[in-house]
């Protein structure tokens, strides 16, 4: 065997000390894809823990001592301006789509009319109904013409001075006759 072709034990010890500084320098992007790395999760809503509305007691507790420990509410109910609705979510973000919900909750609170709070539900992720979007298209009319149709279509139509009361080629003048612009007919000599 030739001497030159093997390399020496110093040469050695330089290639693996190069490839350990190299694994070294790529180890923060192999790890990239790893759960240590995962999203930060974000807090969404009116960020509510069950210590926040223990506090409260039907029958005794008001809108104020709601307002003094909740904050103001999420949503008012559409109808109603006695139930106040506290949601509180955290979301994970989700790479090309939307974020992932790890966590949801929802305090839903109903008062009486002089103001004292009357019921009080928590509802979480479990309790929520899946909603999803209906695939169907609305019929709508006139929306099959092309570009050209629209260009064409509207050759002639449009007329800045129409609908102005102007002496500026409106039809009528200032004092109800025949202004400067005689309605499209043209100004005749005396």
């Amino acid at each position: 065997m030739n001497n030159a072709s093997f390399l020496t034990t110093k040469s050695r010890t330089r290639l693996v000390q190069r490839l350990g500084f190299t694994g070294l320098a790529c180890a923060p992007l192999l790890l990239g894809g790893c759960s240590v790395f995962s999203p930060i999760p974000e807090p969404r809503g009116s960020l509510i823990e069950k210590t926040d509305y223990a506090q409260l007691v039907p029958g005794t507790s008001t809108r104020s001592d709601v307002l003094d420990s909740l904050g103001s509410p999420t949503a008012h109910a559409t109808f109603d301006d006695n139930t106040w609705i506290y949601v509180s979510m955290i979301t994970s973000p989700t790479p090309l789509g939307f974020p992932t919900v790890d966590k949801q909750q929802v305090v839903v609170l109903n008062f009486d009319n002089s103001g004292v709070l009357r019921k009080m539900d928590t509802l979480n992720r479990k309790d929520s109904i899946r909603v999803g979007m209906v695939g169907a298209t609305t019929p709508t009319p006139g929306t099959k013409t092309s570009v050209i149709q629209e260009l064409l279509g509207n050759v002639g139509r449009y007329n800045p001075m129409s609908n102005m009361s102007s002496t500026f080629g409106g039809s009528q003048g200032p004092l109800g006759n025949q202004g400067t612009g005689n309605g499209g007919a043209g100004n005749t000599l005396p």
